[in-house]
Formats: structure tokens, C-alpha cells, sequence
């Protein structure tokens, strides 16, 4: 893992993750939040965010010429990976169609053909991710990669974002589980370690080695 990969997972952990009980975008609840935006809008954590993503989409050989994603957690990664780059141009994909001016979806770069990368920060149903794929193919884009922030591995996402983003290349930078561990070495008191007595790993069925937060086998403890 690069320098800058290192310290952005570390402002993450840092600035981004939360213990608790939240609801979710997808209706469901969870022991944890990830805000990204908290990161990728502060000072470090927006230069560290352009020079990631810039690095993942040079090593994958994409060579857009334009990234964007759905308003608002893709705004603060496009105009990072915008300025870092010095080329790339940007694009933000409203919710829904504005009533006024040029009831236009897409903001930004506008150039039928491009090619675009689509970013998210968060991915749990994929949901927002997918919607930005859709605008950005039925306005005339070619969109030849998709990333994610952090990617919480549930509720299907990964699976809903590939089969939107066919042919095209779906990656997460990181996982929701990478940036716990992390938060959990910074803050050992609130991250205990409780071994379970009895149960199954709630992921894949095998024995649980721990019930904190929840039932997890080796593999996925946290």
C-alpha cells in the first residue's frame, strides 16, 4: 500500500468512522457509519483523495477524460481527482432534472463520446452509483471505470454496481472493514475484543470467534 493510500485510510478511520447505531440510505440499520465526506472535504484528506484515485485510474489504463458522480458524495473526489490531475475535467450528475435554466442532469464537462470514469464515496446498495452510470450512458458518455471511496459489502452492492457498470470495471479503494480495523487500533477502549461463546459467523456460516459487534468467523472479524 502507497504512503498516500496509508494515510488516507488512516483519516478515515480517523475523521470518517462511527460507532453507533444509524439508519442507512438503503432503509436498513448498522452498528457503524462511514461519513467520507468529512475526509474527502477536509484540506489533507482532498489532496490525499486526488492523488488515490489518479494513481488507480493510471495503474487500470482507463485514460478518461472526464470523472463524475452523483451529487453530493461524489463532488469533493471529482474536484480533487480534477485538480490533481491538471487534465482530467469534471462532471457532477444531479438527482433529478432542475426545472429552470437548461433542465440539464449533468453539470460540468459535457462532451457526447468522452470518456468518463464514475466515482462514488460510499457504496452500500450501490443505488447512487448505479443512477450516475445510467445519466451518464443515456447523455452520450463511454464510461470505462467505476470506483468507489469505501465499499461496505453488503446489501449487494458489489454485484448490482458490476452488472450496471458492464463492460466496465468496477473498484473500491477500500473496505468498510479495512477502515474499522484501523479505527479500532486508534481507539482500543471502544473497540474491545469479546470472543463468542457459541454461533455462526452472520457472514458465512462458520464459527464465530467473536460476538463484538456482531457474530463474525475468523476471516470476518473486524
Amino acid at each position: 500500500m502507497s504512503p498516500a493510500r496509508q494515510e488516507l485510510l488512516r483519516l478515515l478511520a480517523m475523521k470518517s468512522f462511527r460507532l453507533g447505531e444509524f439508519k442507512l440510505s438503503s432503509g436498513g440499520t448498522s452498528d457503524y457509519y462511514v461519513d467520507c465526506r468529512t475526509t474527502t472535504l477536509d484540506a489533507r484528506g482532498s489532496q490525499l483523495t486526488g492523488q488515490v484515485f489518479l494513481d488507480e485510474i493510471q495503474a487500470r489504463r482507463w485514460k478518461p477524460d472526464a470523472i463524475g458522480g452523483l451529487t453530493m458524495g461524489a463532488d469533493p473526489i471529482v474536484v480533487a481527482v480534477a485538480m490533481t490531475s491538471g487534465q482530467i475535467r469534471g462532471f457532477l450528475v444531479r438527482k433529478a432534472e432542475k426545472h429552470h435554466g437548461t433542465s440539464q442532469r449533468i453539470e460540468g464537462f459535457r462532451e457526447k463520446g468522452a470518456r468518463v470514469v464514475i466515482v462514488d464515496d460510499v457504496c452500500t446498495t450501490g443505488a447512487s452509483t448505479i443512477q450516475a452510470i445510467e445519466v451518464a450512458r443515456e447523455f452520450g458518455f463511454e464510461v470505462v471505470g467505476v470506483m468507489c471511496l469505501v465499499e461496505r459489502e453488503e446489501a449487494k452492492g458489489r454485484p448490482n454496481v458490476e452488472k450496471a457498470a458492464a463492460p466496465a470495471e468496477f473498484v473500491s479503494i477500500f473496505t468498510a472493514n479495512d477502515v474499522r480495523r484501523v479505527h479500532g487500533k486508534l481507539n482500543p477502549v471502544s473497540s474491545p475484543t469479546v470472543f463468542a461463546v457459541a454461533g455462526t459467523c452472520e457472514l458465512c456460516g462458520r464459527p464465530a470467534v467473536t460476538n463484538m459487534p456482531r457474530n463474525r468467523c475468523e476471516v470476518h472479524k473486524v
